[in-house]
């Protein structure tokens, strides 16, 4: 017996049965295409999580060690007053007044900034008695990218300066790309790219190049780089070598939980100059109070003494003596920390006054 359908009554939904395949039909092989390649980069994965290589850090902080040990970022000479107040702590908002005389580097200066952290953002503004403004900041989008930023704005065109760049932290790599000034007229400006791989739980190799691009033309340099971990991480030494001839090598290693020590060495061997500086420097740090000590193959023997008399009051002493050249710079500050949530839990536990 034969059947046949109705048509669908006005306003009932459709059923509509997808088409079926015919078995001569052949499938899509898109997909099987690329399995061996898939399979091969799944393998390749499983294979590199078993190795457990650490994350090598980028190449702005090869040498991060070295420089807190080393007094070059830390010195200053002349009268130097920083006052700190903090408003609040989860998120951390605080602002602080800067104030440097009687320096043999530089002008009697006054500075006032504001900071702001959270768990994933830090910003940063400061403003200067030229009126000099300028910003930092830091988004972390997860645990492998951040982006950070920093402008400057001036009285005139030579002192504003634009800088973004933005970090990815791989499972044993770490890439960053770096942009300073640039145009999005002609495409002017400073970039600079950097990978950095762990081959090993102690060896990392990688390179940093820097791209100048301006009227004339453009200028291209890259810079290789090299780190080896001790076993305890308690020893790091670096290399960074150019192809022009230049060669910078550093070694720091932690004694103890006090003390730190770090070497530096540059050399220069290109044909128009010949040049090397070598650093030697140490760190101990107290229960309240820190001392760095510095000397360097220029005849420059340094040193910073910073002693905390109370948790929200500190000095600081720095001296240098140049036995080259016959000079010396020292230099005073004072630290002052104040917490406006403290002080307003002290007010609270006052008596009432009558």
């Amino acid at each position: 017996m034969s059947s046949f359908n109705l048509p669908p009554k006005p306003g009932s939904p459709l059923s509509i049965s997808p088409p079926v395949q015919s078995q001569d039909e052949p499938s899509s092989s898109l997909p099987t295409a690329f399995n061996p390649a898939v399979n091969l980069y799944n393998r390749f994965w499983s294979w590199r999580k078993t190795l457990e290589l650490p994350n090598p850090g980028n190449a702005e902080n090869l040498t991060k060690e070295v420089k807190s040990t080393h007094l070059t970022n830390f010195m200053f000479d002349g009268l130097r007053v920083d006052y700190a107040k903090a408003f609040s702590h989860n998120p951390a908002f605080q602002i602080t007044h800067g104030l440097t005389l009687a320096s043999q580097t530089q002008e009697p200066s006054y500075n006032f900034s504001s900071l702001f952290i959270s768990e994933k953002t830090f910003m940063q503004g400061s403003l200067d008695h030229e009126g000099s403004l300028s910003g930092r900041f830091t988004q972390q989008w997860s645990t492998a990218d951040t982006t950070k930023g920093q402008m400057q704005l001036g009285s005139s065109a030579d002192r504003s300066a634009l800088q973004v760049e933005h970090d990815h932290a791989g499972l044993d790599f770490n890439v960053n790309m770096k942009a300073i000034n640039p145009s999005i007229v002609d495409g002017s400006g400073v970039y600079i790219g950097s990978y950095l791989q762990s081959l090993t739980k102690n060896l990392a190799l990688g390179f940093e190049t820097v791209m100048q691009r301006g009227p004339d033309g453009q200028d291209l340099g890259t810079t290789y780089l090299a780190k080896y971990t001790g076993d305890a991480k308690d020893w790091i030494a670096t290399a960074q070598v150019q192809p022009i001839g230049l060669l910078q090598t550093s070694y720091w290693q932690k004694l103890s939980p006090q003390v730190e020590v770090a070497a530096d060495l540059q050399l220069i061997a290109a044909p128009m100059k010949r040049d090397a500086v070598a650093t030697v420097g140490a760190k101990w740090d107290l229960r309240m109070s820190s001392f760095k000590a510095q000397v360097d193959s220029t005849g420059k023997v340094s040193a910073l003494l910073e002693q905390r008399l109370a948790p929200n009051f500190a000095l600081l002493f720095s001296g240098e003596i140049d036995h080259f050249k016959n000079t010396s710079k020292v230099g005073v500050g004072v630290m002052l920390e104040a917490n406006a949530a403290y002080d307003e839990e002290m007010m609270s536990k006052l008596p009432p006054q009558l």
